[in-house]
């Protein structure tokens, strides 16, 4: 029985130990090829990571660390904040040299890849792996918040560059918890959604409209991507009825959001928008192709 064994013993050194041997070495490898997916538990995030920029002993809220790279090859991200229609807000990150690679988190940092993480204020609510994320009103408490969007490798290291985390803010307000909605700093209660007067879209040639009585004018005028006069806030009441008067260097579309109220600015002439202000909240007004903030409107 046991010079038995160990002939087993002895076949399974030979050629069955060469198909383990095999085995094991497309296991530790990674499934399909691919190396860099996984590391092994009980290794650290960084001990898994390749020689990629410089490790730096600052870390983030979190304790992850922060990998530095040089300016010219690190990524870079904008953030813009767009209400959604029925509830909170649509994020759309714009990364440069860089590219979300979800199936590759927990492996081998990689430069230019990797996922994002989602702050409201100070307190992460979620990890983003795509160019668009939707932020859920109920996750924005109510006051203005600020929104941010930092940039991490699939190691879970954040990239940096001159000792900062690479990252996107921008800033909401909402006037109650589990039901903002905004842009940026804007929100609207929606009361009034659905009226047909609100879908209406002016034009600088909705003559009968312009004609109609104002209750206070507002004149904006832009070249060369500056604002005149800078962009504030203006105290309206409810019920005013508003007109903007805008001239623009350049064609774009004056917009105002949340009363979802459009005009064609046709470079070099006037634009004029007139519609009433039933709406409370906070609304910004801006041009949509140059992303230009004209001024904030706040409806009391």
């Amino acid at each position: 029985m046991n010079a038995g064994r160990a002939g087993v013993r002895t076949t399974y050194g030979g050629a069955r130990g060469v198909l383990v041997a095999v085995l094991a070495l497309v296991l530790l490898s990674g499934c399909g090829g691919r190396p860099t997916t996984h590391h092994k538990p009980g290794t650290g995030h960084e001990a898994a990571s390749g020689p990629v920029g410089e490790l730096l002993e600052t870390t983030d809220e979190a304790g992850h660390r922060l990998r530095q790279l040089p300016r010219a090859d690190a990524p870079s991200a904008e953030l813009t904040v767009r209400p959604d229609s029925e509830d909170g807000w649509n994020l759309k990150v714009s990364a440069s040299r860089f590219r979300f690679t979800p199936d590759s988190v927990g492996g081998a940092a990689i430069a230019g890849r990797g996922h994002a993480h989602l702050y409201v204020d100070d307190r992460k609510v979620a990890r983003v792996y795509g160019s668009w994320h939707h932020l859920p009103g109920s996750a924005v408490p109510r006051g203005t918040h600020r929104i941010t969007v930092r940039l991490y490798a699939d190691d879970h290291t954040v990239w940096a560059v001159g000792g900062k985390a690479v990252q996107a803010t921008a800033e909401v307000t909402a006037s109650s918890g589990g039901s903002g909605r905004g842009h940026s700093g804007g929100h609207h209660d929606g009361d009034n959604k659905g009226k047909e007067d609100d879908k209406d879209k002016d034009t600088s040639k909705d003559k009968d409209k312009d004609k109609a009585p104002v209750d206070r004018t507002v004149k904006i005028a832009v070249r060369d991507g500056e604002v005149d006069p800078a962009p504030g806030r203006i105290e309206v009441k409810k019920g005013e009825r508003i007109r903007l008067e805008v001239t623009s260097d350049r064609a774009d579309t004056l917009h105002v959001h949340g009363y979802d109220r459009e005009a064609e600015l046709p470079a070099g002439r006037s634009a004029t928008l007139a519609f009433t202000a039933d709406r409370t909240g906070l609304f910004e007004v801006e041009t949509h192709e140059s992303g230009l903030l004209l001024t904030q409107l706040a409806v009391r």
